[in-house]
């Protein structure tokens, strides 16, 4: 007893065959090369995300860190500090501190806020703390967080 295949050929030509399989296969092959593709994409989109989302992170503890230094600087300096140098941590992040005092102005302090309302806000300091990352080899964008704080002395 003979097994006969012809599933693949018609009856009208028995020694051509089909190309359904061959378009299958081709079809196949395309959805799977575009589904590579996306998730290839995607992959480099969450890595660019995930590298970001660190550097602002770490852009707004440095930023606490700057402003308690800040005013460790200034306790350190009874009271008045005009300026702090801008200084950079781990090569990567740049930080810039500008100092305003509000109150009464003692004369050798420069940068005061006078006009006050009420005696409790006399010698307080407002901070303006900027760090930013401008390094190409880490990110492609530059990153950069400001923050701006109210300090009683």
């Amino acid at each position: 007893m003979q097994r006969k295949n012809y599933f693949l050929k018609t009856s009208k030509y028995k020694n051509s065959r089909s190309g359904i399989a061959m378009i299958m296969a081709i079809t196949v092959i395309v959805i799977v090369a575009t589904i590579m593709a996306l998730s290839l994409s995607m992959t480099a989109q969450t890595t660019k995300r995930t590298t970001d989302l660190y550097l602002y992170e770490q852009s707004v503890l440095m930023s606490k860190s700057a402003t308690e230094y800040a005013l460790l600087r200034i306790s350190q300096n009874n009271g008045c500090l005009n300026t702090i140098a801008p200084f950079t941590i781990d090569s990567i992040y740049d930080i810039t501190i500008d100092i305003k005092y509000i109150g009464t102005a003692p004369t050798a302090c420069s940068d005061y806020i006078s006009n006050i309302q009420t005696p409790e806000q006399d010698g307080s300091v407002l901070l303006d703390v900027t760090v930013s990352i401008n390094d190409t080899n880490i990110t492609n964008e530059p990153i950069t967080f400001f923050r701006r704080s109210i300090q009683k002395l």
